[in-house]
């Protein structure tokens, strides 16, 4: 048979040295997750194939309660829900003693299906509609509320129903150079959050229990939060001089970075992001000191995306391979930029999962989809790859499968790898079937 005919090309190899972003070019192979082989895995449940380590999820929440229980006695961890919200991974969270942070009343129903108690389900988000308020507000859950609207939503409630309720409300600031995420809450430069609570007590209807504050996301520099902390801790201070209300909890929200790679940052994300007690440092600092034993408020830790993103994982298969105009090397694989939405933001780490040796040379990686948009990386380097190569894209755990869609392709199986090794379907591969089994075709259609 005559092999297809592909011009030489030249390039320069340099096994193991490292380039000026601080990488080392030298390839590594990946054969297995948490000892399951990959090759085991794709030909029990297919590809592509996403997979979660529970062993991984456990350390992470392990290693930031202590971080943070060992500065401040009264920390509690809630799962944020739109990080990743399939059901084994939110119960997973739970099980450690996480309660739920929910930024919508779809996913106030998720924790409550679960099983959580709505007295350790935070309601957060800018849109919480008259319903969602009122069954999260009459079966006792924590509500912060972004506005106005809601306040006098929830006043309304609470005088039909006679139901006592404590709310909190969202705050945002200036810190650090960062861009306000003045979208959310109430400014707390300009005054707008102080004349909020005045409102509030003002109203009489409500009582004030807590601050909640969300500065940001992917945040690298923990001086951002050290300065949050100070400005909530000075505000709660204000609120008890003026109006004699002592805060029950604080909230500070998420935020923390992940081991991802960002688009345009110089050096390995790996290499910069903060350890938790880093964090831990800088937000627990002054709270000690700021109250009373007595009046300690509760510090709410809302982190999902350093919980879950190193724990995922999505093995995909090479579809076919060419030489591109520009000398570069394409592959096709199964998994497009509707499984893997994060790829538009990150630089994922690919790794094969066969040993080739120490030639590489760089790839762009599209996935499947019919649309020039669908590339998971415009340049990596790996050695020869061929068709039906599986390879390893690290780490996926952080609103993929919250943000995927069955656009061309349909979702594939999620699975989890437990503690003992054992595997398990956790979400299933998706059917045509299942994907319109909410159509319906119109009467004059059907003739």
């Amino acid at each position: 048979m005559r092999m297809p005919y592909e011009k030489p090309f030249i390039n320069r190899q340099r096994g193991g040295i490292t380039n000026k972003f601080g990488d080392v070019t030298q390839c590594k192979a990946q054969d297995n997750i948490e000892g399951v082989l990959i090759a085991d895995l794709t030909a029990q449940y297919g590809s592509p194939l996403m997979v979660y380590s529970e062993r991984v999820i456990r350390e992470k929440h392990r290693e930031m309660m202590r971080a943070f229980s060992t500065r401040y006695p009264k920390a509690q961890h809630a799962w944020s829900y739109k990080t990743n919200y399939l059901k084994a991974v939110c119960k997973t969270f739970h099980t450690l003693g996480s309660w739920a942070e929910v930024v919508s009343t779809m996913e106030y129903e998720m924790a409550r299906k679960l099983g959580m108690e709505p007295s350790k389900i935070i309601f957060n988000g800018p849109f919480k509609p008259y319903e969602g308020l009122q069954k999260a507000i009459t079966e006792g859950a924590i509500v912060n509320i972004d506005n106005l609207d809601e306040l006098y939503d929830i006043e309304k409630i609470v005088t039909a129903t006679g139901k006592h309720a404590q709310i909190g409300i969202r705050v945002n600031m200036a810190l650090g150079g960062m861009s306000t995420w003045d979208r959310f809450g109430f400014n707390l430069d300009d005054n707008q959050a102080h004349q909020a609570i005045k409102r509030i007590v003002a109203g009489g209807k409500v009582q004030l229990a807590g601050i909640h504050a969300h500065v940001g996301t992917f945040i690298l520099e923990t001086e951002i939060y050290r300065q949050e902390a100070q400005k909530l801790v000075s505000f709660c201070a204000a609120i008890k001089s003026e109006f004699g209300i002592t805060i029950k909890y604080l909230d500070i929200g998420g935020g923390f970075a992940s081991r991802n790679r960002l688009k345009g940052t110089y050096l390995s994300t790996a290499e910069m992001i903060p350890s938790f007690s880093a964090y831990a440092d800088a937000i627990c600092s002054n709270l000690l000191d700021a109250f009373t034993l007595e009046e300690l408020p509760i510090l709410f830790l809302e982190s999902g995306r350093a919980m879950i993103d190193e724990a995922g994982s999505l093995i995909s298969t090479v579809q076919s391979t060419k030489r591109l105009p520009n000398g570069m090397k394409g592959l096709v694989i199964d998994a497009g930029v509707n499984i893997l939405f994060t790829s538009f933001w990150y630089n994922h780490e690919v790794i094969p999962t066969v040993v080739r040796g120490y030639a590489q040379e760089d790839y762009v990686i599209y996935g499947p989809l019919c649309m020039q948009i669908d590339v998971i990386r415009e340049q990596v380097k790996l050695p020869p790859m061929e068709k039906g190569d599986r390879i390893l894209i690290q780490p996926v755990g952080a609103y993929n499968n919250t943000q995927w869609m069955q656009f061309i392709t349909l979702r594939p199986n999620v699975v989890m790898i437990s503690e003992n090794g054992e595997v398990e379907v956790i979400r299933e591969a998706e059917t045509v079937d299942y994907m319109q089994q909410g159509e319906r075709i119109p009467e004059w259609l059907k003739n």
